[in-house]
């Protein structure tokens, strides 16, 4: 569905996808901050494939097509790139992330950060993360309340620090941990947003203008790493099984370390990846769950057929119904509405139209999710469809897709399974929210509005 077409004697003119209309300021806008109603009004004026026109991002073709996607995520990867189409999040995560890297130099970090995320090694990190939950949730009371979302991004949060940077309790551990805190709350509601979407925006005006702000925190980070990663190169016998070891100790073909600004730039990505998105999807896990009672009496009853406490992690990892359970989190408001882009390095025909060099384009995870003619009653929460048929990876695609997919899908799955069998083995929750809860962007991500709010009803004793 994507060839390189011969030019030579075409002479006619480049067909396009249509184009949504309007003010291009006021589309942007409205994209980031509504952006449920105005993608679903776009896909609902224009269709699955339409040219999507702002101000302050690249036009893009928004794709919400299951064959479009198939033939953009199985196309060779010498004819499209992507680092340069998320240029968005380079201020939180830095140039050298895998996220915007390309070519040789992005297969080679690729294969580099897979292995601890699979596997054994994985694995091992089973009791660390049950124990880090019984650790924030034993400050949890009966009869008191608390947000899930951030519990869970206190869980995430030492979760990683332990498997990235190996680093235990200890100062280091706890300044890195507020100030990544302070930094991703820059960047807490829509309004705040808008600075990652608007380089006008990012001026430093001082410590107190937001961006400023911004500027300082992540000075504060940096130098927080880059201790770390000195210290570790000093004393080599310190190192262990987390991803910063392996980094430090990894060569390319000409037998060069990486440098300090590129181990910083990884560390930065998986801080940012590997931490917020996990908990905001552990948050509207626990809204489904306590929305839906049938849904919590089905997963409790999965889970009391098992010695959760003792259980092997991969027990519980394969139990059919949280599995379901997790899986239609992620479907239903996926954490991040968009896989990473695709930019055309040659014009091409692809699904019927003739596109330019330099055409991006954006496969909608959201649209995708929410297509009638896959998931019927699409806004209905329903873990039972993934134990009906099973979906292709165009269909579904929380984690995007082909050369692009997330390397930490399967800890993601991994971590968010534990966290919850853990929880809802331990205690009693009642939902407080009394209104439907809808997704409000957080920076680049979406998460549901006001965090999820809790009570203790009760603890077991195990």
């Amino acid at each position: 569905m994507i060839t390189i077409p011969d030019n030579s004697s075409d002479k006619t003119i480049a067909k396009l996808p249509p184009k949504s209309g309007g003010n291009k300021f006021l589309q942007t806008i409205n994209v980031i901050l509504n952006p449920v109603s105005s993608l679903e009004k776009s896909q609902k004026r224009y269709g699955d494939i339409y040219l999507a026109d702002f101000s302050s991002l690249p036009s893009q073709i928004v794709l919400s097509n299951v064959q479009a996607i198939e033939a953009l995520f199985t196309a060779d990867a010498k004819i499209l790139e992507s680092g340069s189409g998320s240029a968005i999040v380079e201020p939180l995560i830095g140039p050298n992330s895998l996220i915007l890297l390309d070519g040789d130099r992005h297969l080679q970090q690729r294969k580099l950060l897979m292995p601890p995320f699979h596997g054994e090694r994985m694995r091992a990190y089973g009791q660390i993360i049950r124990d880090i939950t019984q650790q924030v949730t034993n400050q949890w009371t009966v009869g008191g309340n608390f947000v899930a979302r951030s519990s869970m991004q206190d869980i995430s949060l030492q979760v990683i620090l332990r498997a990235v940077f190996g680093l235990k309790e200890g100062e280091r551990y706890q300044q890195i941990k507020e100030v990544l805190t302070q930094m991703l709350d820059t960047f807490n509601s829509p309004l705040s947003a808008v600075f990652l979407f608007f380089k006008s925006l990012q001026r430093d005006l001082g410590a107190w203008s937001p961006w400023g702000k911004f500027i300082r925190r992540r000075q504060q980070l940096n130098e927080l790493i880059y201790q770390e990663i000195r210290e570790r190169r000093h004393h080599p016998e310190s190192q262990g099984d987390d991803i910063l070891s392996l980094l430090l100790s990894a060569r390319d073909e000409n037998g060069e370390e990486m440098t300090d600004v590129e181990l910083r730039d990884e560390l930065m990505t998986m801080l940012f990846a590997g931490h917020e998105t996990t908990a905001i999807a552990l948050a509207w896990a626990l809204y489904w769950i306590h929305y839906i009672p049938e849904v919590r009496e089905k997963l409790l009853q999965e889970l009391n057929s098992i010695d959760v406490a003792n259980a092997d992690p991969s027990v519980i990892t394969q139990l059919p119904y949280l599995n379901a359970v997790c899986s239609e989190t992620l479907r239903i408001y996926p954490v991040v509405f968009f896989s990473l882009p695709r930019i055309l390095k040659a014009p091409m025909q692809f699904m019927g139209y003739d596109l330019p060099k330099g055409t991006m384009l954006s496969v909608c995870t959201y649209l995708t999710h929410h297509r009638p003619d896959i998931y019927p009653e699409s806004k209905r929460f329903r873990p039972e469809r993934f134990l009906e048929r099973q979906f292709s990876p165009y269909e579904f695609l929380p984690f995007g897709g082909g050369n692009r997919r997330c390397i930490g899908s399967a800890f993601a799955l991994f971590e968010m399974k534990l966290v919850l069998a853990t929880i809802l083995s331990n205690y009693s929750l009642e939902l407080l929210d009394t209104v439907p809860l809808k997704p409000v962007r957080r920076g680049i991500a979406f998460a549901p509005n006001g965090g999820v709010n809790l009570k203790v009803k009760d603890k077991f004793s195990r």
